[in-house]
């Protein structure tokens, strides 16, 4: 299993910790070593694992690493990935198993990007970088999501709709 460490120990990043377990239970993919959080000390216990530092933590980590974020706040999100300057670090797509595509090749996404259980996308959907979306969203045909946008539960965008982000 690959190491993975969440970005965020607030309450969305438990939500995180609850989505990675649920791929893990469908095929065994991440190995949680915690969270990083630069507002919590050291060692502090969450439900789902402890803090194990700040983004000097994570810019000095000596292994290849993956990161994801759980920031809700897109401003401060953009801000927090642009400190990270670790090669060793790479941000893959964390998607719910529950999540369903009605034109899997059609769909084009970045990196970084947080799908949660029960989002649906049409045809010819393309998604950006480090963009976050909570349960139940849906997008129609033709959507075009840009980079660190954050759509919170049961939000809707119809075909041919564009959000820029940033």
């Amino acid at each position: 299993m690959k190491p993975i460490i969440i970005y965020g120990a607030g309450g969305f990043g438990k939500e995180i910790a609850c989505l990675i377990n649920e791929i893990n239970e469908i095929e065994p993919k991440w190995n949680l070593l915690g969270f990083i959080d630069d507002g919590l000390e050291v060692g502090t216990e969450i439900k789902y694992g402890r803090v194990l530092g700040g983004i000097d933590f994570l810019n000095q980590y000596e292994t290849e690493i993956a990161v994801v974020f759980s920031i809700a706040n897109a401003p401060i999100l953009e801000k927090v990935v642009s400190k990270i300057t670790n090669s060793n670090i790479y941000f893959p797509n964390i998607i719910s198993p529950g999540v369903k595509f009605y034109d899997s090749p059609s769909f084009e996404i970045g990196k970084g990007n947080v799908i949660s259980n029960g989002c649906r996308f049409s045809c010819d959907v393309k998604i950006g970088d480090f963009n976050l979306f909570n349960g139940f969203v849906a997008f129609g045909h033709d959507v075009r999501i840009g980079d660190f946008n954050i759509l919170s539960p049961s939000a809707r965008l119809s075909g041919c709709c564009i959000v820029t982000g940033k």
